[in-house]
Parts: structure tokens; sequence; C-alpha cells
């Protein structure tokens, strides 16, 4: 479809809730794109949306697939994965937001699909699309040991997942994309607090180049913080990404540090940003010119990988303690 000569993106938005609602502004406010419709189960929901972001219709499943050029998969994580297979498989673009799936297998199914029917598959990791990302990778890739906390007060929304697939995996990804090396193990502790799910987690990463990180998450906390420090070979970063800044002590960068032997101190701040909006103007991007996909299946899959290594240490943590008594196991009810 095109308007006044540019080409445009035909999106149908999956999911009325928190962050389909938003896709689906962002959709309807963007240059290169325009919204075909909403699906969700809850009508009422999916009306309200649709009424809100321009009066779309809203649509079967199927309806949406057949007048969509992509799909953007903002349900419930635990319908990613069939939704974004359905999708891909009726050969449409997809932008699925993280986790892209429950298991690799099923990753790697969404992968061969998308690879198959010669379509994109983006995975909504917006931390991606952020000042703070680009600040960081700018300025470090021999990290030797990194900490990052992300803590936040509860809310009902997101207790679908555990707090690892929810939170954490915001840090895992932002980890991965600057340790250029596979993991070699993960310790971990966790406590399903308020929700079925773990909703306090630590883990302990560690990399085959000896790199280690150090990844806190809460959803059950008084108060919001995210902040990452880095110790690597180019020097020593610390973030506040809530306030927005960042200082860099090393030997290239900012004003020299007196009677500190040649380091010199470089302070950073950004202005808010919109990151979904990043993240829609790439995607149609790729989409339409072809560009390359910046959170694509790969980096997906590495993520999920490394979340279901967290839960899988929080199981083995568990069990280690529930045999040394040092907690008590549920009862288990007939």
């Amino acid at each position: 479809m095109t308007q006044a000569g540019m080409r445009l993106l035909r999106v149908g938005i999956v999911g009325a809730g928190h962050f389909g609602r938003f896709h689906a502004l962002k959709v309807q406010a963007a240059a290169r794109e325009i919204l075909t419709g909403i699906h969700d189960p809850d009508a009422a929901r999916a009306r309200k949306v649709a009424a809100e972001a321009g009066g779309v219709p809203v649509l079967s499943y199927p309806d949406l697939l057949a007048c969509s050029d992509a799909i953007i998969v903002a349900a419930p994580a635990e319908h990613h994965f069939d939704l974004t297979r359905r999708a891909l498989a009726a050969g449409k673009h997809v932008l699925v937001e993280k986790p892209m799936a429950a298991t690799l297998a099923q990753a790697d199914e969404l992968a061969h699909l998308a690879q198959m029917h010669g379509v994109v598959l983006q995975v909504g990791h917006l931390l991606r699309y952020s000042a703070e990302h680009q600040a960081i990778t700018d300025r470090i890739s021999r990290p030797l040991y990194i900490e990052a906390t992300r803590l936040a007060p509860y809310k009902p929304r997101g207790t679908d997942v555990s707090v690892i697939l929810d939170l954490m995996i915001h840090d895992l990804d932002l980890v991965l994309s600057i340790v250029d090396s596979p993991i070699e193990s993960v310790d971990a502790l966790g406590a399903a607090v308020s929700s079925p799910f773990e909703d306090i987690a630590n883990a302990r990463v560690r990399f085959e180049n000896g790199c280690v990180a150090t990844i806190a998450a809460s959803r059950i906390s008084l108060k919001t913080e995210r902040r990452m420090r880095v110790f690597s070979q180019e020097g020593y970063l610390s973030a506040d990404f809530m306030k927005r800044e960042l200082t860099m002590i090393g030997r290239t960068r900012g004003l020299p540090l007196p009677g500190s032997g040649g380091f010199r101190r470089e302070s950073v701040t950004w202005r808010d940003h919109d990151t979904l909006a990043a993240e829609h103007d790439a995607f149609a991007a790729s989409c339409l010119d072809g560009a390359k996909v910046l959170v694509d299946a790969v980096a997906g899959r590495r993520a999920l990988a490394a979340a279901l290594a967290v839960t899988q240490g929080i199981a083995a943590t568990r069990a280690r303690m529930e045999a040394s008594g040092l907690i008590i196991p549920p009862v288990q009810e007939d």
C-alpha cells in the first residue's frame, strides 16, 4: 500500500492489553505503518483500543492475517508461539514481544518458518533501541564483570510469567549484546512471593571467556531501580537508567582526573527517547527495505536460552536447599 508515493506496511495487532495498546498507538502514528485492525478474545477491550487508535476494525485472527503485511504479537506470553507460528506460516512479517516462545525448540521452529517464507521475525527486546543501550555499547566491548539491578513495585501485569521472563530478560539481553562469548554456567536463586512464579531472582552468569555477570530482578520492591555497573578493559562504567546518567572512568574519554595516573572521567546524560517508536521504525525498515533486523530470531533465542538457564539454576538451588533442610517443600494437595 502507498500513501503520497510512500510504501506503507499494513500492520495488525494481536492483543489489546497494556503493550498491545501502546503498539496500536505507535502504528497509528508511524510514518511508514498503517494499522489494519486489532484482535483480542476480549472484544470489549479490543473495541476500546481500536477506537483510541483511530477507529480501526476489531477482527478475527484469520481476517487480520488476510488484510495485513505484518503482525505484532502482544498477547500473553503463553500464546506467543502459536500466534507467531500462524502468522509466519501465512507469509507475514512478525514483531513478537519477548519472550519469543516458551522453549528453545519452539524458538527454532519460528526461526525456521521465517527463513522458509522469507519474512522478518523481530523480537521485542525494546531496550536494544534505547539511548542507554547505545551509550553503553559505544563505550564497552571487552567487559570483565557486570552488575545489573532491575527492581519494580508489584503490578498484576506480567505475572503470567516469572520475573526472569518479565524483567530480568531485559538485562540478560543487554549483557549478551556486549559479551561476545557463550554462557559457561549459571547459579541462581529466586522465590515466588505474590504470584505462582518467581517474583524475585538473582543470577550469576559465567561466560566461557571469563566474564561474569550478576543480575538481580524484583517485581515486589518498594521503589523502581534500574542500574548497571561494568568493569572492563576499557575502564569502569556506571549507569543509572532512571536518572538517565552514565559515568565512565577510563583513559580515552572525558576530562583528566588529576593525580589518577592518566585516567579520565566522562559524564553522559540523555534526554527521554521514544524507544517504542524507534523499534517500529526499525521493524518497518526491515520489512519494507530489507534492513538488517537488530533483534532477530538468533538474538531472541539467545536471550530465551539465558532466561531458561536462570530458571533451571533456581530449580537446582531450591532442590539442594530442600535436600539439606534449609527450606521446606510445598505440600502437594491430593
